[in-house]
């Protein structure tokens, strides 16, 4: 055992004279950032449907990760998975040993042809505290490897504890009657090559949230940093809103850390608690009443970001949605998404008149507001006799921009999907430009099961209509499918088809 030590309703989104009127009236009144092209579809779209192509991406199974049970046992049915796998990312080492968490608890290490293996025990760590059975993100969820961990030994993990069942105070300001908290550890392994865990721990951050949705979703270090630069070494968090409803003003509070992007140096010391250093190149580091650690904000649940290996190493960010619209973002220091203003390129109505009601086009004055607007999005597109109070199943699940060698007619894609149901999708990073006048197209990819030649579904891969579906990456680029319905990883090994149009 390591020695501690401590310092979605769904709403019918635009009459058809509204949506003709969105689609006739953002594009021409829409400021430089903020222009895009909804579509004045039929029934209920308000943005262009994913367009589905010929191009298939080629999966074979990868790996089969253990059953686990959450803690306590849930109620939820969508929380009762095989194994609740999160991610898959390559520890910065050169072993080829790619690391899975499960919010169950374990955080597991794969390698190619092996079985996978317990690393670390992270719930058993934290019993009792430790919770993970009620809420879709709560328990062990994200692990990141500092990037020089083959020599020092370092990496973080978060995980997630009712504040009901313990004594420890959230280091920054919590949202009113707090729930739970979420944690970030840092871990000193005695022997970075070795198969599990022996070390240390210490606790780096601790936020506290109101509601059981939208806590720390992901952390990663930039893996384009070189050492020595000031990007090098700093720890991304993405923070969401607590799932504090669409009245929250949170996000746009620049003195609360809730629905922000956080950049902390976790080896430095200068933070209110000592534990970590706050950036001084960070976008509000010297803004009087505001937090040093805010890299970017305005968000709802700011689920999973990447950066492109290519190119301008740009960072992309997966929006989940509150009803409709799910978003992908460029994000660069100082931006704000607008949420609750904004969601996505629409004005967020807090309180229509009709509820169902909720996405208004952007004012002509929308300029002087500075928000940040997608540069891709899809919305949830239900039947026409859909109830606008209840949750279609739809979020995004971000992804990553292809660089790697085995795929070439995916290169300079950024290829991402709905966790929901499974689809993957992919824009060319080359369209997804800030301020465009469009955003980008979204493709709709097929899939093929490399041991049978067949076309497959998402839902066909993992047994089951709800996929919970993520993505996951190797040091060479090479892309990976994870399902927790049946706890399997797929890689994604060629292609079929034509390449996108």
């Amino acid at each position: 055992m390591p020695t501690p030590t401590r310092r979605k309703p769904r709403p019918r989104l635009l009459a058809p004279v509204l949506a003709a009127a969105v689609a006739a009236t953002a594009f021409l009144t829409a400021p430089a950032a903020a222009r895009t092209e909804p579509a004045a579809a039929p029934g209920d779209a308000i943005l262009p449907k994913p367009v589905p192509v010929q191009l298939g991406l080629v999966v074979a199974e990868y790996a089969q990760l253990p059953e686990s049970e959450p803690t306590p046992p849930p109620t939820d049915p969508r929380l009762m998975r095989h194994a609740r796998i999160n991610a898959l990312a390559e520890l910065p080492d050169g072993s080829g040993r790619k690391a899975v968490p499960d919010l169950n608890g374990k955080l597991y290490l794969v390698e190619d042809g092996g079985q996978p293996r317990p690393y670390l025990d992270v719930g058993a760590a934290f019993a009792p505290q430790f919770f993970s059975g009620q809420g879709l993100g709560q328990g062990f969820g994200y692990a990141a490897f500092h990037p020089g961990f083959a020599r020092n030994g370092i990496f973080y993990t978060v995980h997630t504890e009712l504040a009901s069942t313990t004594d420890e105070e959230p280091d920054l300001t919590p949202q009113p009657n707090t729930g739970y908290h979420g944690i970030i550890t840092e871990w000193t392994a005695d022997d970075p090559a070795a198969d599990t865990f022996s070390g240390t721990r210490r606790e780096v951050l601790r936020l506290g949230f109101q509601g059981r949705i939208h806590g720390i979703q992901q952390i990663a270090f930039n893996p384009t940093a070189r050492r020595g630069s000031a990007e090098y070494g700093k720890l991304y968090i993405a923070v969401g809103d607590g799932g504090t409803g669409v009245r929250t003003t949170e996000p746009q509070n620049l003195a609360l850390p809730h629905g922000k992007l956080l950049r902390i140096d976790p080896r430095g010391d200068d933070s209110a608690n000592g534990a970590y250093g706050v950036p001084a190149d960070n976008p509000f580091a010297d803004r009087p009443g505001a937090l040093g650690e805010i890299h970017a904000y305005g968000y709802r649940d700011p689920h999973r970001f990447s950066w492109d290996s290519g190119g301008e190493h740009r960072m992309y960010l997966g929006h989940i949605g509150q009803h409709a619209v799910e978003s992908v973002y460029e994000v660069r220091a100082g931006d704000n998404s607008g949420w609750s203003e904004r969601e996505g390129p629409f004005v967020f109505d807090k309180s229509p008149g009709d509820p169902c009601d909720a996405y208004k086009p952007l004012p002509p004055d929308d300029d002087k507001y500075g928000y940040t607007y997608p540069v891709a999005a899809y919305d949830h597109d239900p039947p026409p006799d859909w109830n606008c109070t209840s949750d279609i199943g739809r979020a995004v699940s971000g992804g990553f921009v292809y660089r790697g060698d085995d795929l070439r007619k995916l290169r300079g894609t950024y290829v991402f999907g709905d966790l929901v149901d499974g689809r993957v999708f992919a824009s060319r990073a080359r369209d997804m430009v800030r301020g465009a006048p469009q955003m980008a197209t979204i493709h709709q990819l097929r899939l093929y099961d490399e041991a049978t030649g067949k076309r497959v579904t998402a839902r066909d891969l993992a047994g089951d209509t709800r996929v919970d579906l993520r993505f996951g990456q190797d040091a060479a680029g090479e892309l990976y499918l994870l399902a927790k319905a049946n706890g399997k990883v797929w890689k994604v090994t060629g292609t079929r088809g034509p390449a996108l149009p």
